[in-house]
């Protein structure tokens, strides 16, 4: 009989610290069957913690992220549509390949000069305080305005797309997370409609609605709002978490500062450390056995759920050597903070383009910066990796 292990049982502790809970699962093996946390208490799945079987894991055919080839659905895809992270080959192909003519590499290096100016901006803003909350002052409003700005989302509409989008990944009970996502189908349905009869305005989502492939193909009108909501939603949730928990890790770790405050041009391995150390997603979403299967000697029964354990796998001792410690110059090629394979994060470049220019800008104009006291209360849910909150002080 399979031992089913309740995270619950480790109570908050957990939440504010799972690390040491996935060293022990991962002391037992690299395959475990939990129960997730509350407010998803009522969920049992795989459990996949060693880097090894993560990377694997994510390159299996196997493991399908479309549930309806299971007979199972979730909100989102009920009320929201198909997208690029509950779709599979051919078809998680045809979206990727069309909304990759319209966001490209070329597209995010032409957003630097915007991003340097916001972020100056949101900078000249909250440094004559002498102290500030990081989150609601540089680690938010940068992404939110960046991916609005980038998707043509008005401004009056983005403090309210704020709370829809925080509790759609971090529901804090089953009900608020059911409106946010029929709240969040509406609001993008008649943002669409309104781009499509004002005509091309020159944001990627006017272009999303207008791009074609040679053989004639289109997106549908759900699959435009379900990109829509993963652009949004990916676009900005990860990038506020990955701005504010690679300054946490970096006034956390004295040493570290020093050492990129001497020497910038570690900032890029400043960046890739905080993502394997302390990644903005803690697991990826849901996938689904299409058929049964063995992953690292488990069997895996046909329709059972698997998620993948990027914090887990991150930090596993076989993959990086002295995992906990928290390293700029450490070798991190093949970090999973990102995902591996054909789902590999769409915006990771955006992602990375903000938190360089985020971090080396704070950095310049903050010789004294320090943690004014702890972090706010870590996102609940198994999906987010973050702190509501991250008081500082220059």
């Amino acid at each position: 009989m399979t031992t089913v292990i309740d995270l619950g049982e480790y109570g908050d502790a957990f939440r504010r610290d799972p690390h040491p809970v996935y060293a022990l699962l991962r002391e037992r093996g690299p395959v475990h069957r939990v129960r997730l946390p509350a407010p998803d208490a009522h969920h049992e799945t795989w459990l996949v913690v060693g880097y090894a079987e993560a990377r694997a894991a994510f390159a299996d055919p196997r493991l399908s992220k479309d549930g309806r080839r299971i007979g199972v659905t979730f909100l989102d895809e009920e009320l929201i549509g198909t997208y690029l992270l509950t779709a599979d080959p051919p078809q998680h192909t045809r979206l990727r390949s069309l909304v990759s003519r319209a966001f490209t590499a070329r597209r995010v290096e032409e957003m630097r000069p915007r991003i340097q100016r916001l972020t100056d901006d949101l900078l000249d803003a909250m440094l004559p305080a002498g102290r500030a909350d990081l989150v609601e002052s540089l680690a938010y409003p940068l992404p939110i305005t960046v991916i609005c700005e980038l998707l043509g989302v008005p401004e009056l509409d983005r403090a309210a797309f704020r709370k829809l989008s925080t509790e759609a990944v971090a529901p804090t009970s089953a009900e608020s997370e059911y409106d946010a996502f029929v709240r969040l189908a509406e609001y993008l349905t008649e943002l669409i409609e309104d781009k499509r009869c004002a005509g091309p305005s020159g944001d990627l989502l006017s272009d999303l609605i207008r791009i074609t492939a040679q053989d004639g193909d289109r997106l549908s009108p759900g699959e435009l709002r379900g990109m829509a909501f993963v652009l949004l939603i990916a676009g900005h949730e990860t990038t506020v978490n990955l701005i504010t928990n690679a300054v946490h890790a970096l006034l956390s770790h004295p040493d570290q500062l020093v050492a990129l405050r001497a020497d910038m041009s570690l900032l890029d391995g400043a960046v890739e450390e905080a993502l394997r150390y302390e990644g903005p997603v803690e697991n990826a979403t849901f996938r689904f056995a299409a058929e049964p299967l063995e992953i690292a000697g488990t069997p895996i029964a046909a329709g059972e759920p698997v998620m993948i354990g990027l914090t887990a796998a991150d930090r596993d001792a076989g993959r990086y050597p002295d995992p906990d410690r928290f390293d700029i110059r450490r070798d991190t090629r093949g970090h999973l903070a990102f995902g591996h394979g054909i789902h590999y994060c769409l915006g990771a470049p955006l992602a990375r383009l903000e938190a360089r220019t985020a971090l080396r800008s704070l950095l310049e104009r903050t010789p004294a910066l320090a943690l004014d006291g702890p972090p706010g209360e870590w996102l609940p849910g198994p999906l987010m990796r973050g702190t509501r909150s991250l008081p500082v002080r220059w």
